[in-house]
C-alpha cells in the first residue's frame, strides 16, 4: 500500500488512492493510511455472524468509497480472506490481487515453503484478476526470482516482496491507463489479447533496478 501511495505522488502511477479498507482492527494497514492521510476503515470480521453478512457490509463500504469515482478498481494487498463467489463476481473485472507464487503453480498458503520443499528453481509473484476461483483468475503478469541453495522461506520471501512491489503498480498503471482489461473472452493489453503473463525479473537479483521483460 505504501508502495502504491509513493508511485501515484510523484506520477509513476496515474490513479490515486481513495481509501483504504481493513478486516481486522489490528491491520497495519489502517494506521499506515493515517499516516499517509489517506481515508481508512474498518469492516471487521468479526462484528458478524456469518460470512455473507460480512461481505454485504464490507460491499456496502467498497461502494460508498467508490460511488464518487467512475472509473475505479479494487486492490487487494495483504487481505488473507477468501470471498464468495457473489461478492467477486459484483466487481468482475475490477478487482486484482498479488499472489507469492508463479501462478498456477502454488495456490493458497505456505507457497513458500512448499517451493522449497519441492526443489523449484524459480520463485516469484503474481499478478492475476480475481475470480471465484481461488488464485484462479486470469494472469496478468508474473516476476520471478532465482531460488538459492540456501534460502528459507524467510529469505525467500524477502527477495519476491522486493521485486513484486515493482510489479503491482505497473499493472495498476495499464489498468488506469485503459491499456488492460478484462472481458468475456479474457484479458488483453494494447488492444491484443494477452495470450500468456506479462514475464518480468530484475536484471541483476544482488542489486536493486528496473524489471525487465524477460520475454521480449
Amino acid at each position: 500500500m505504501e508502495m502504491l501511495q509513493r508511485a501515484c505522488s510523484d506520477g509513476r502511477l496515474a490513479a490515486r488512492v481513495v481509501a483504504v479498507i481493513a478486516d481486522r482492527p489490528e491491520a497495519g494497514g489502517l494506521a499506515l493510511a493515517r499516516t499517509l492521510q489517506i481515508p481508512e476503515h474498518l469492516v471487521s470480521y468479526r462484528d458478524y455472524a456469518t460470512r455473507h453478512d460480512f461481505e454485504v457490509a464490507l460491499a456496502g463500504r467498497i461502494d460508498s468509497c467508490l460511488a464518487a469515482s467512475p472509473r475505479n478498481l479494487i486492490v487487494l494487498a495483504g487481505f488473507m480472506r477468501i470471498l464468495d463467489a457473489p461478492f467477486v463476481n459484483r466487481y468482475q473485472g475490477r478487482m486484482i490481487n498479488i499472489h507469492p507464487s508463479l501462478l498456477p503453480a502454488y495456490r493458497g498458503l505456505d507457497t513458500y515453503r512448499r517451493a522449497l520443499a519441492d526443489g523449484a528453481r524459480w520463485h516469484g509473484s503474481s499478478v492475476h484478476y480475481v475470480t471465484a476461483e481461488l488464485d484462479g483468475g486470469p494472469v496478468i503478469a508474473q516476476v520471478r526470482v532465482a531460488v538459492q541453495t540456501d534460502d528459507t522461506p524467510a529469505t525467500l520471501s524477502a527477495r519476491v516482496q522486493r521485486v513484486e512491489h515493482r510489479l503491482y503498480w505497473r499493472v495498476i498503471d495499464w489498468i488506469a491507463r485503459s491499456r488492460l482489461h478484462l472481458g468475456l473472452d479474457g484479458a488483453s493489453l494494447d488492444g491484443k489479447p494477452l495470450l500468456r503473463p506479462v514475464q518480468w525479473q530484475l536484471p541483476d537479483p544482488d542489486m536493486d533496478g528496473e524489471l525487465i521483460d524477460v520475454a521480449s
